[in-house]
């Protein structure tokens, strides 16, 4: 909501920034995979019993995602906003926004493995052997 200027309740910032995250829920496909991977690995943890240590690199990453995809989708409406033709710059402003989400992703998952790799073969162990 970008009708107020100068000083307002502290309170409408968030309700800006839940309707913001609510909107690329609501609107973008990879958020909705990210969220729900999210409530996946945060179950995961739940189950495994990681560690502290574990817990704060498993959020820290989660939330390096979340962001990524909602910088994503802001610049990708602001470009939209600016043209609705091809334009080589805005190409290069999509696909490198949309490149930072693919980084983070992939870190998360090397992070993910790293942290619960050990715990899911001893299960397996368990479960086989």
């Amino acid at each position: 909501m970008m009708k107020h200027k100068g000083r307002r309740p502290f309170g409408l910032s968030f309700r800006d920034a839940w309707a913001g995250i609510r909107h690329a829920v609501k609107t973008e496909r990879n958020m909705r995979i990210h969220v729900v991977a999210a409530v996946c690995v945060l179950a995961a943890a739940c189950l495994l019993d990681i560690s502290r240590g574990e817990w704060l690199v498993l959020l820290l990453t989660i939330s390096l995602v979340l962001v990524a995809e909602l910088l994503n989708t802001a610049i990708e409406a602001a470009v939209d906003l600016y043209t609705s033709s091809y334009h080589p710059l805005a190409e290069i402003a999509k696909n490198t926004a949309a490149g930072a989400v693919l980084l983070v992703a992939v870190n998360a998952v090397v992070v993910g493995g790293l942290i619960f790799y050990d715990k899911i073969v001893l299960i397996l162990k368990r479960l086989f052997f």
